[in-house]
């Protein structure tokens, strides 16, 4: 009697671990009061991201709300895409990139100066690069805001007007999948 509870017990445990996870999805929302951008939402298109853009033009399996859906692995900030293409979050520190923060679609091969990982979600549900928060700088096509990693640069690509922002994560239980343009 006791050997076929502990098989059974055995038996549930070994079921559990067996199942792989889905990633914690989430949407990114701008905070800065007082801006055009407060409560922007955070899209992703071109290779890069942008607040406030009018259409990302993403290839969704569901209505996306024109926001893109992201997750963490392995520090390393990714697109999220059921089955899709892998499309991950790059920063450009460089001096040429000056904090540009993009994504790579299906690269395994990244440029040396790309920085992939050191992306983390506070005690407020807030996403930072290595601690560093992000920028936000307006006149982007569509009217959009580009987003950028803070640098001592505070005019990065030469764009004025640039704020600094909060990237307040927002928990998504049912994700939408998309594949976002290049």
């Amino acid at each position: 009697m006791k050997l076929s509870a502990v098989i059974a017990s055995l038996a549930a445990a070994g079921s559990s671990v067996a199942a792989p996870s889905e990633p914690k999805t989430f949407n990114l929302m701008a905070l800065r009061s007082a801006s055009p951008i407060h409560f922007a939402p955070v899209s992703a298109a071109r290779s890069s991201i942008f607040l406030n853009l009018k259409d990302q033009g993403a290839e969704c399996k569901g209505d996306s709300y024109n926001r893109a859906t992201f997750y963490l692995k392995d520090g390393g900030l990714f697109l999220y895409s059921k089955g899709g293409k892998r499309q991950q979050i790059f920063v450009d520190r460089s001096g040429m990139g000056q904090g540009k923060m993009g994504y790579l679609t299906d690269n395994t091969y990244p440029p040396p100066h790309f920085e992939l990982t050191g992306w983390t979600i506070d005690k407020y549900e807030d996403l930072n690069f290595k601690g560093i928060s992000l920028l936000a700088c307006p006149g982007s096509f569509q009217d959009a805001w580009s987003v950028w990693v803070v640098t001592d640069n505070l005019t990065p690509g030469g764009n004025k007007g640039c704020l600094g922002i909060i990237s307040r994560t927002i928990s998504i239980t049912k994700p939408v999948s998309c594949e976002y343009s290049q």
